[in-house]
């Protein structure tokens, strides 16, 4: 006797949203768990229940006909119906379950975040969270990620975008390295000093506001070191490399013990913003909205956060 394998259609039209979202049959296998020869074994399954070619594929590429297109955006509708049934009849009282894929800014998520986060799982006991910490850029749908927390980047005007908060930012230098210097006391003499730059924000220049007076000023600088990451940049300005601008947080316990001193006080570095974004959907499952919800509350709490102020 043959063996056949159960037909769920919900779930053929989950692999094939998979398959165009994460551009691949072996990269939609990887996300979904399984192997690729299951995956295309699914796709083949779906035209043949449908009648119609979905996908053609060539060596190097891949693309959705006009029947794949049409079937791709109905999936979706229909994934997104299937989850909203799914959470209306197995959760009380709007509790999350399964799994949420996070996005998080390497220093930020690895110290500020893991003890609300932490909180947030023994709270709900049916939620799994993979916690991703890294900077780059997010591609939703290519990377299976289902929200991302990002700091100073530029808002995607194609994705869901919520100020959660803002980092105040400072800028130091070791004792050591201002001993070997003439004290700084206006911004231009900045420019005369090493850096070292956090590229992901500033590389060749930067930008103040005295706090009193208004007063901007845009400091051409040479950095010794570029680094996109917050732990190295503190710790070669601990070092004497250079002078930085670093989240206030990173560095508060270096000012009070006296191994950084804080330059130029009256002038101030602009915060970075702080988003949750997400891509946009019909339908978004508890274990989403109740992550938003988490942030918003706790965020602007967090050691070296604050609310966003509002603007006109």
């Amino acid at each position: 006797m043959v063996r056949t394998e159960r037909i769920d259609r919900v779930d053929l039209m989950r692999t094939l949203v998979r398959i165009v979202e994460a551009g691949s049959l072996s990269a939609a296998a990887r996300q979904l768990n399984t192997t690729q020869a299951t995956v295309s074994r699914r796709l083949q399954s779906l035209e043949t229940l449908l009648g119609v070619k979905l996908l053609l594929r060539t060596t190097h590429a891949m693309k959705l006909t006009d029947d794949g297109e049409r079937c791709y955006q109905h999936a979706r509708r229909v994934i997104d119906a299937w989850l909203a049934l799914e959470d209306e009849l197995s959760q009380t009282e709007d509790e999350p379950v399964g799994m949420l894929r996070v996005r998080a800014p390497h220093a930020f998520g690895q110290q500020q975040l893991l003890v609300p986060l932490t909180r947030f799982l023994e709270r709900y006991p049916q939620l799994t969270v993979e916690w991703m910490l890294n900077d780059k850029s997010v591609n939703f749908l290519s990377d299976n990620i289902d929200c991302a927390i990002r700091v100073g980047a530029e808002v995607d005007p194609a994705t869901v975008s919520v100020q959660l908060a803002e980092v105040p930012r400072t800028l130091v230098a070791a004792p050591a390295l201002l001993a070997r210097f003439p004290a700084v006391k206006t911004p231009k003499q900045l420019g005369e000093m090493p850096w070292v730059a956090l590229s992901s924000f500033y590389q060749h220049e930067i930008a103040i506001t005295h706090s009193l007076s208004g007063e901007q000023a845009r400091v051409a600088i040479a950095p010794r070191l570029y680094t996109d990451s917050l732990y190295a940049a503190r710790n070669t300005a601990l070092a004497g490399l250079g002078v930085t601008i670093v989240s206030s947080w990173a560095v508060e316990e270096d000012i009070q013990h006296g191994l950084l001193t804080p330059l130029l006080p009256e002038w101030q570095i602009a915060p970075l913003p702080v988003h949750l974004v997400y891509p946009w959907a019909r339908y978004y499952p508890a274990r989403l909205r109740m992550f938003l919800q988490l942030m918003r509350e706790v965020m602007p709490g967090l050691s070296g956060m604050r609310q966003p102020e509002s603007r006109a």
